[in-house]
């Protein structure tokens, strides 16, 4: 028995601005096309001012969280990234920092054991529209 690696990227586009955007069904086409019944599924994204996370998908649950973001990392604070680079996307950085740019999800049977309330997300705090590149590696037998 081999282990294999399947690696998938989808280019998403985004709103920013704390858009959230569910990955169930790129997770799951993920899967589906590696055939792996036993392993893991990594979903990462390769940029530093979005994160991926897995959060209940419901609107409280979301305005909680942006409400907690805004909080915590205000985009009008004065930030060093801001003054030196001329920019003003330095919160950005800094919520995706706290979040991180990947989940690991087990595989068993087929099957991505996400708990009942658990949906993966990519959550865009860029201050414009972009597109993102995100990739998922299905590791397993």
């Amino acid at each position: 028995m081999y282990v294999e690696t399947y690696t998938f990227t989808h280019r998403i586009s985004t709103a920013g601005n704390g858009d959230i955007i569910d990955l169930t069904n790129y997770c799951q086409q993920a899967l589906g096309d590696s055939g792996v019944r036993e392993g893991v599924l990594i979903c990462f994204v390769s940029h530093s001012t979005c994160a991926i996370t897995a959060m209940e998908l419901e609107p409280g649950a979301v305005a909680d969280l942006t409400a907690w973001l805004d909080a915590a990392i205000p985009a009008d604070a004065k930030y060093q990234h801001n003054i030196l680079n001329h920019d003003t996307n330095a919160h950005a950085h800094l919520r995706s920092a706290i979040l991180g740019p990947s989940i690991a999800v087990p595989i068993a049977n087929s099957v991505l054991l996400f708990g009942t309330w658990q949906t993966p997300v990519l959550v865009d705090s860029d201050d414009r529209p972009r597109t993102r590149d995100v990739t998922f590696q299905v590791i397993g037998t």
